[in-house]
């Protein structure tokens, strides 16, 4: 009876520990003339156990927001490209929103995810703050390296990993409003696609936390900001050294950022077993 007991056990994890009610809103963001999209997505969620919004996509640079095009050659290599900057100010949008919202957290989905909803009703749940986690991504695109900082989150078979670098994509992640707040004060200044500035941790310093296995699938389908942006750009002349500077300080930032969050989770190991 014990190894059956041990066995339940192992196949059903307790639940995530919770002190209050957490109200979770899901919002999908997507472009209001994007009817082919929508249609899909209302298809795929017609059964969701949780209720969804979407939430409208923005075509243009929000007004709290500042684009520098130089600055943008200089971190990313190329100017970015008004669908970029519309999908970086539809992600600010949500943050700013979230502030002032009933809500506690956002799960931020895109149109073109396919969506493990049982998992996302249980997520929808969890009071994140009281985890210590106010920003954990659903999918990312890239692989990178990854430390698991957390397992049996929710499900026997999911980990929270920690990445160590650029993962890439905005398909999908939920948030509070601490961890929107940071995205907000950091993100001012455009200078990167979105994807690329909330992946830099090791700058604004909000661990970059995922679920793995992902509860959210990317469709395959064409982007909405295209692959225009993936074409060849030839840096002015009058840029190159402060583009390469900028590279090579980026990667030592993200290195020593790297090295000290593993020093970090091997103490805190330590001190786990003490």
């Amino acid at each position: 009876m014990g190894i059956i007991k041990r066995a339940m056990e192992w196949m059903n994890p307790k639940p995530e520990l919770m002190t209050s009610v957490v109200r979770t809103k899901i919002i999908v963001v997507s472009l209001a003339d994007a009817e082919e999209r929508r249609s899909r997505f209302r298809e795929r969620a017609q059964n969701a156990p949780v209720a969804w919004d979407f939430y409208p996509a923005r075509t243009s640079l929000h007004p709290a927001l500042s684009y520098d095009e130089q600055a943008a050659i200089v971190a990313k290599g190329r100017p970015l490209r008004a669908a970029e900057l519309g999908c970086f100010s539809s992600h600010y949008a949500a943050w700013e929103d979230l502030q002032s919202d009933e809500a506690d957290q956002y799960v931020v989905l895109e149109d073109d995810v396919i969506v493990d909803w049982t998992f996302l009703s249980k997520l929808a749940e969890i009071a994140l703050t009281e985890m210590g986690i106010n920003y954990l991504r659903l999918y990312y695109k890239f692989p990178t390296t990854t430390a698991v900082v957390r397992e049996d989150f929710i499900e026997r078979a999911r980990s929270i990993v920690e990445l160590g670098g650029p993962a890439y994509g905005t398909q999908g992640y939920a948030i509070t409003k601490a961890g929107a707040k940071v995205f907000l004060d950091h993100c001012r200044t455009v200078t990167r696609p979105i994807d690329d500035e909330m992946d830099r941790a090791w700058v604004h310093g909000q661990p970059n936390l995922a679920v793995f296995p992902f509860p959210v699938m990317e469709e395959f389908s064409g982007s909405t900001i295209g692959n225009a942006r993936f074409e060849k750009f030839d840096v002015p002349q009058h840029l190159k050294l402060k583009r390469l500077v900028h590279y090579r300080v980026e990667r030592l930032r993200r290195d020593a950022s790297k090295a000290i969050r593993r020093f970090q989770r091997f103490w805190e190991r330590q001190l786990s077993k003490t």
